[in-house]
Formats: C-alpha cells, structure tokens, sequence
C-alpha cells in the first residue's frame, strides 16, 4: 500500500519540497538560496516523477519568470535613478520600487502555496 502512495506522489518528492523550502528561506539572505533552490531543482528534474515532476517544472518556470521581472524592474530603477537627477524621476523611482516589492512577496506567497501543495499531494 505504501509502494502504491509512493509511487502515486512521484519519485523526486524531496527534492522538491527542498526546492520549495530553499525559495521561502531564500528572502532573508538576499535570494542566495533561491539559486541553490533552482540547482536542486535541475539536479532533481530528471528523476522526478508524477506530482514531484510537475512541482520542480512550476519551480523552474516560478524562478526564470520572477528572474526576468527582476531584471526588468532593476533596468527601469535605473533609469528612473538617472531622470530623479531632473527631479522627473522620483515618482517613477518609487513605484519601480514598489513593483518590485510586491514581486518579491509574489514569489514568497507563491513558494509557500507551492509546498503547501506538495504537501498535501496536490498539483502546483
């Protein structure tokens, strides 16, 4: 019965839920261990099976996506750190900042639903 609950959940489980713990931790350290979140994740990735699989995809896919908002967002702060010279920049400053705020807490809350999840042997 157990082999059955085993297999049911997937090959690859805590490697997944390791993944999903790393990115939640990964806010107080500056997102130092959401990279080695994604590397337990890729290292994971091929031996993963049913539910542990489509968890690690919605990491990886959670990770490039939230990767690239960042780095958008960064780009426009910059921008915007330049025109605040012209005092046109301030406000725009701001709400980047703001954005990228509520990023972060994006793939915090996003994080922690996922393991939720994955706890409760549910699809991310």
């Amino acid at each position: 019965m157990t082999d059955q609950i085993s297999e049911a959940r997937g090959n690859g489980r805590d490697g997944a839920v390791l993944a999903w713990i790393l990115y939640i931790l990964s806010i107080p350290n500056a997102n130092l261990l959401a990279l080695v979140g994604l590397v337990v994740a890729y290292a994971c990735r091929g031996s993963a099976t049913g539910l542990a699989a489509q968890h690690i995809e919605a990491q990886i896919s959670l990770f490039w996506s939230v990767f690239w908002i960042t780095i958008g967002l960064w780009g426009l702060i910059a921008v915007s750190a330049v025109a605040s010279i012209l005092l046109i920049g301030i406000p725009f400053l701001i709400l980047f900042g703001l954005l990228l705020l509520l990023v972060t807490i994006w793939f915090t809350v996003k994080s922690v639903l996922g393991l939720l999840a994955l706890l409760n042997d549910r699809p991310a």
